[in-house]
């Protein structure tokens, strides 16, 4: 077996390593097509002239200097405020379209394009407001504007920090009402005062910083934060419970995902210091509202400065908008002059970019593959991708994720295996659980190096017949703690083996433990002592909560002794039915795997 540290941007086609983009030369786009329409009424023949410009509709406000910078390439259209059924009949005339927040880029956007629209361009960094998934099936790019808002983000978040301390909001609205009332808006002092800062990322890094020199003490909770990074400037990482158990500020800027959604609920709140104060600059969702207002109500959380929110805007008659001790901004985080200019020029040149061929790190979904391999490798694809999830999941302490070593074993030659695309799967398994980063076959490498997850991967050179791509991928994650110590192998590293079975991907090993449990739904994993009666008891207590189980296998090192459990579930088990498993005598540890 020969190991090597491989670089999904490191083969054919030909790669620029300083600009991390892969070029792909364009069919000719000036001709005369005839296509097929998916709309009624038949056919639709659409004419390019020879040598013209692409064209290039912004349907939301952008800065002039990403304007101009499309019009040196492109004919631009500006033409804002279009309804849904005005941007459908548009869009068949144009080759890339940009948008803020505001615009729905529908499948039905995409339909009516007829073919034509290369590439989407979101001015700014979420897209929660374009479908991926019918951007791909039609061949469109999908750009974003991730890094230009960072500095005023954090700025912004510095700003609600210190009003809030100095309850600048309310004492304006006071004197503005006429009154003068110095007494009763005595603010705290920031110097001294301990700053957790949740998500080290660019916009986290940037308001540690800036609260360093405000003199707070800082400390921060980001599971893939590089130390060195830290350090650097100063700042300690901690686990998310001491964070939060030891600040007397707390700023978020964490993404929204499904492992963070309303992390900040009633039993996060209870660990919390009485008169802690929070600032939110990152996503309304991260905070469960209703157990702010009691936390507010109750003293534990002193005062609150939100700029996002998980509707926005927020009805008119919210308790926590209208609550005394927050204050409030209209999601005003990127809204500078500087950054938006920033962006305007950053989602203007990743626009022509890709209107030029260039497959660039920002992408956010993945360019089209061949189907013949699509077709073989997806089993793989999918089970790829599971194994990420379940190793990073088993992870626990604030370490974070540094190093990942994926093996391949396969009967063919390396030359006729090409593993990009398994790469980028594990990687987005790994890194999009706790990210609201996008990772594809294009921009899987950037993302894992602006982390410090460093992935290498090795052949198993297998006998046999190369007919089936892959016998089976194993992932092990080096210097880390497990939440489940039966996943440490004898080398000491987290350790899962998966392998496809008439086209289902299934787990096939969890440390030294051999188990066989597909990988659909979700998975609870149980050391037990191998004795009578173990898999009535489990399922028994997962029957009575009305939990599925699908699959269910055991593992075991000898009869009578040590075993493992893994059981596929389709629904996700309560806490109590959690509990009661783990209540049974013969049960050591248990883990709770979503997919």
């Amino acid at each position: 077996m020969a190991a090597s540290s491989a670089s999904l941007l490191s083969t054919k086609p030909s790669i620029s390593q300083a600009s991390l983009s892969w070029r792909r030369q364009l069919p000719p786009v000036f001709a005369t097509i005839s296509l097929p329409s998916r709309r009624r009424g038949g056919g639709k023949l659409v004419v390019y002239a020879m040598d013209a410009k692409p064209t290039v509709l912004v349907a939301e406000k952008l800065g002039e200097a990403g304007v101009n910078l499309l019009k040196d390439f492109a004919n631009v259209d500006c033409s804002y405020n279009l309804t849904p059924e005005e941007l459908c009949t548009k869009i068949s005339l144009c080759d890339a379209l940009i948008v803020r927040s505001g615009t729905k880029v529908t499948r039905e956007v995409f339909e009516s394009s007829g073919g034509r629209l290369k590439v989407v361009g979101r001015a700014g960094v979420g897209i929660d407001n374009v479908d991926l998934a019918a951007a791909t099936e039609h061949g469109c790019l999908v750009v974003n504007a991730p890094t230009a808002n960072t500095v005023a983000a954090a700025e912004h978040g510095i700003a609600l920090l210190a009003a809030m301390a100095r309850n600048v909001a309310q004492a304006d609205a006071s004197v503005k009402a006429g009154k003068w009332q110095r007494n009763k808006y005595v603010g705290v002092s920031l110097v001294g005062k301990t700053l957790a800062v949740m998500g080290f990322g660019k916009v986290g890094s940037e308001v540690a910083r800036r609260a360093k020199g405000l003199g707070m003490h800082v400390i921060a909770h980001d599971p893939y934060a590089p130390a060195d990074r830290a350090r650097a400037i100063g700042v300690e990482l901690v686990s998310f419970d001491e964070a939060i158990a030891t600040a007397d500020f707390i700023s978020l800027h964490m993404p929204l995902t499904p492992s963070t959604n309303k992390i900040l609920n009633d039993e996060n709140f209870a660990k919390m210091k009485k008169g802690v104060r929070i600032v939110n600059v990152a996503r309304g969702g991260v905070i469960d509202e209703d157990a702010l207002v009691k936390a507010l109500d109750a003293g534990i959380v002193a005062q609150a400065a939100l700029d996002v929110f998980t509707e926005e805007p927020p009805a008119k008659d919210s308790k926590l908008v209208q609550h005394e001790n927050v204050t409030v901004t209209p999601h005003l985080g990127a809204s500078t002059m500087e950054a938006q200019e920033g962006v305007a020029i950053e989602i203007a040149e990743a626009v022509v970019g890709a209107l030029k061929g260039e497959l660039a790190a920002t992408a956010v979904n993945a360019p089209m593959v061949p189907a013949e391999v699509l077709s073989e490798l997806k089993p793989f694809v999918d089970l790829a991708e599971k194994l990420g999830r379940l190793a990073v999941q088993l992870v626990t302490g604030g370490s974070g994720v540094k190093t990942v070593k994926v093996s391949y074993a396969s009967a063919r030659a390396p030359d006729d295996l090409d593993t990009r695309l398994l790469r980028a799967m594990i990687t987005k398994g790994i890194i999009e659980p706790i990210s609201s980063v996008f990772v594809n076959l294009v921009n899987a490498d950037f993302t894992a190096k602006q982390r410090g997850l460093r992935i290498t991967e090795e052949r198993i050179l297998l006998d046999g017949s190369p007919e089936s791509p892959l016998e089976f991928i194993q992932v092990q994650i080096a210097n880390v703690e497990s939440k489940f110590a039966s996943a440490i192998s004898e080398t000491g590293e987290i350790k899962v083996e998966g392998r496809v079975k008439d086209g289902i991907p299934h787990l096939t090993k969890v440390g030294s433990f051999e188990v066989d449990v597909s990988l659909e739904g979700s998975i609870i994993l149980c050391r037990q002592v191998d004795q009578p009666g173990m898999i009535g008891k489990v399922g028994s207590i997962l029957g009575e909560e009305n939990v599925n189980v699908s699959f269910m296998s055991v593992g075991r090192v000898a009869p009578r002794k040590h075993a493992v459990m893994a059981i596929g579930v389709d629904e996700q088990p309560s806490k109590q039915t959690l509990k009661r498993i783990g209540e049974i005598p013969a049960v050591e540890e248990f883990v709770y795997l979503k997919l």
